[in-house]
């Protein structure tokens, strides 16, 4: 994937020597009058190049060596919010927004507050708590009562049985209201406060129901908005940042090499030294029929929280066991013009002959050369741009 990168960086840097080349072997740079030479070009014949010993100044030869490639694959990507760890903050009632106490980037605790409402609703379930405590502590008395007088006769037994009813659906009503004050959040000592003092508050504070981070505060947190359960936008949004995605666009190629678990190493430009451990979670199903990739999420752990989302992020997974392969720089590897790729190989002190490569993968500035080149022969390990265009402009003009 990496690899795909540098075939315009080489085949751009061919067309700058090409134009270089043109100049140097059609006349526009003479040697000093004081040398009395000309200037003499390469020699063609078939794919073999001759050169002269000025021009040997411009080519480095070594020889080809093997190397250890790593069998891998690299994408780009970006860092993102895990969607399963955010949460949209609404509130749980109806209400107007009273104050927003958090700012995107701040850290919360579980239970801290964001935002209070100033909610009727609250006002409601605070009133009934207090009506239905009054009217259990009254039907309490009056069964306490009745069962002094029913043990003294002096009661009908139907209505000791009403007063026992009464009680229990007093005691029902009582304990549903309190349940329902408990949804809003309200401790048992905020109830017990509130029947003691007979006051309501219609403030409803909203907890955060993760640590996490704000990673949104949208308009309808402002004070005096009318906000209501389920009616996007939620005021608040809280993710918890100790994991992030990482979603890569992979070539479709290498998407037989790609499974769900899978261990990824992760860079971003923000930590160039650095990688962080990542597994595959979810591999797409559509290929974008424009780019032909793929979108793969990894799932990175960030502890330390030093990932955000938005950041450019480099995908690395190991596909299969390391290879040992001849390996070339940059230099020493053309891009031609039908998008083949050749090197140059050295016969002798001058001369050197085109042969075609096929290329594996890019590692460490160097190029993987599964074909074409031999462990031992004699390359041209940079210059190589300029043999293919002296090749190329000698037989184009029959020199």
């Amino acid at each position: 994937m990496g690899f795909n990168r540098q075939k315009w960086v080489i085949l751009g840097g061919a067309t700058i020597v090409l134009v270089s080349v043109l100049i140097y072997f059609k006349g526009g740079v003479q040697p000093p009058a004081s040398e009395g030479k000309s200037v003499i070009g390469p020699k063609v014949s078939g794919q073999t190049l001759q050169l002269t010993d000025a021009q040997m100044a411009l080519v480095k030869v070594a020889p080809a060596t093997l190397h250890p490639f790593l069998a891998q694959r690299e994408a780009m990507g970006v860092i993102a919010f895990d969607d399963e760890q955010t949460v949209q903050v609404y509130p749980p009632y109806p209400g107007k927004i009273l104050r927003g106490f958090k700012e995107v980037g701040d850290f919360v605790k579980k239970g801290e507050t964001l935002y209070t409402l100033d909610s009727p609703d609250l006002i409601q379930a605070e009133s009934t708590v207090i009506a239905t405590a009054g009217v259990r502590e009254l039907t309490t008395r009056v069964l306490e009562r009745a069962k002094q007088l029913i043990a003294l006769k002096g009661l009908a037994e139907k209505d000791y049985q009403q007063a026992i009813s009464d009680q229990q659906t007093a005691e029902g009503n009582y304990n549903a209201a309190r349940n329902a004050l408990h949804l809003f959040g309200k401790s048992a000592q905020d109830i017990d406060r509130i029947e003691a003092t007979h006051k309501v508050d219609s403030v409803l504070a909203i907890p955060s129901p993760l640590d996490g981070r704000v990673t949104v505060v949208a308009m309808s947190a402002a004070a005096g908005t009318y906000v209501q359960p389920g009616t996007a936008p939620a005021p608040y949004a809280i993710s918890d940042l100790s994991t992030v995605w990482m979603l890569a666009n992979v070539a479709e190629t290498d998407i037989p090499l790609l499974e769900v678990g899978q261990s990824v190493l992760v860079r971003v430009m923000a930590f160039p030294q650095r990688t962080f451990q990542a597994k595959i979670d979810k591999v797409g199903t559509v290929v974008d029929p424009n780019t032909h990739r793929l979108q793969v999420r990894c799932v990175v752990r960030d502890p330390r929280h030093e990932l955000h989302p938005g950041m450019m992020a480099t995908f690395t997974i190991r596909t299969g066991a390391d290879m040992q392969s001849v390996g070339l720089p940059d230099g020493g590897v053309v891009r031609e013009g039908d998008g083949s790729y050749s090197a140059w190989v050295a016969e002798g002190q001058h001369r050197f002959r085109r042969r075609s490569v096929t290329l594996g993968v890019r590692q460490e500035n160097l190029m993987q050369i599964l074909e074409g080149i031999r462990p031992g022969e004699n390359v041209a390990t940079d210059g190589a741009i300029f043999l293919s265009n002296a090749f190329a402009v000698d037989a184009s003009t029959g020199e």
